[in-house]
């Protein structure tokens, strides 16, 4: 456990944050933990690497510091290396930071802006509680087998018809292998809430033993029912997932409603080949902010059900 706590730390290390602090904790932020060469690696950093990673227990705080400062140190001997061999000046390198500059600021003004959205209240919450039984109140566990197809029009009717036929899934692969379709099998357990939203109505209905036949870009992907529990969770344990799930919503509808806006009072012109795209060009690109999962599940392990329910992840 801890070690994938401080396997994410790593990944923060470069990235800042700013936090408020206690006055003594301002006072440390100004010394140095570490000297490389003619370059210096202040507490202030550690902190703020540990102030993004969050969850950090007060006893593992002092071990996860060393462990990130010594990732620290190696990302500064690094940086050292490059700026010696000017490599700030390569090209590539001056877009990729000029890239993550524009990202960095557009986010900023995103989080500026939607930071008025205030959390919903009770009834709010009680209301989309009671619209989703199957997320909540009625919510199960399925213990799932999938045969993701890459298969032609003609070859996803047979396969249809074949699925209404066939008693199980053994039945099914050996169809697909006489037919050499081409399939990937995988088996997994997912929450109600790991499922998309769009067909959860369709997995709720279903009863142990039954398969579902879902159409992919690729072709379908048929998915059997081997199993479920039914874990209920009541509207205490639900409202802060709910809460999350609603904040960020608003989020998500302040911020598209501002790119709205500002493309509307904007002067665009599209130039070029590009200028033939004018109106397929999309009204609003909005960094999407993934909203908290609803009740911990099972980690997903299939691969065409991974994306889950994009609005509560």
């Amino acid at each position: 456990m801890f070690r994938s706590t401080l396997m994410a730390l790593s990944a923060l290390l470069a990235l800042s944050a700013c936090g408020e602090r206690s006055a003594d904790e301002k006072k440390v932020a100004t010394q140095v933990a570490a000297k490389v060469n003619k370059g210096e690696i202040s507490v202030h950093q550690i902190n703020n690497v540990l102030a993004r990673a969050g969850g950090v227990k007060p006893e593992q705080a002092k071990l996860a510091s060393k462990q990130i400062l010594d990732k620290l140190v190696e990302q500064e001997l690094l940086v050292q290396q490059a700026m010696d061999r000017k490599l700030d000046r390569d090209p590539r390198v001056m877009q990729a930071i000029e890239a993550s500059k524009r990202e960095i600021l557009s986010r900023a003004y995103l989080e500026q802006v939607t930071s008025s959205a205030g959390k919903p209240d009770d009834s709010s919450i009680k209301g989309f509680y009671d619209k989703n039984p199957a997320l909540f109140k009625d919510r199960r566990v399925f213990t799932l087998q999938e045969l993701v197809v890459n298969a032609s029009p003609e070859q996803a009717a047979a396969i249809q018809e074949q699925t209404k036929q066939a008693k199980s899934m053994e039945e099914l692969v050996r169809y697909l292998k006489d037919q050499k379709i081409p399939f990937n099998a995988n088996a997994g357990v997912k929450a109600a809430e790991q499922l998309p939203l769009e067909i959860l109505p369709r997995f709720h209905e279903m009863k142990d033993g039954q398969t579902a036949l879902i159409p992919t870009p690729a072709g379908l992907t048929l998915v059997h029912l081997a199993a479920s529990q039914s874990r209920p969770m009541d509207e205490a344990a639900a409202k802060p997932f709910i809460e999350q799930y609603l904040t960020n919503q608003r989020r998500t509808e302040i911020a598209t409603a501002e790119i709205k806006q500002l493309r509307e009072k904007a002067k665009i012109e599209y130039v070029g080949d590009f200028a033939k795209s004018d109106a397929d060009s999309p009204a609003s690109q909005v960094p999407q902010t993934a909203p908290a999962a609803p009740p911990a599940a099972a980690k997903p392990v299939d691969k065409s059900l991974e994306k889950g329910i994009s609005s509560l992840k």
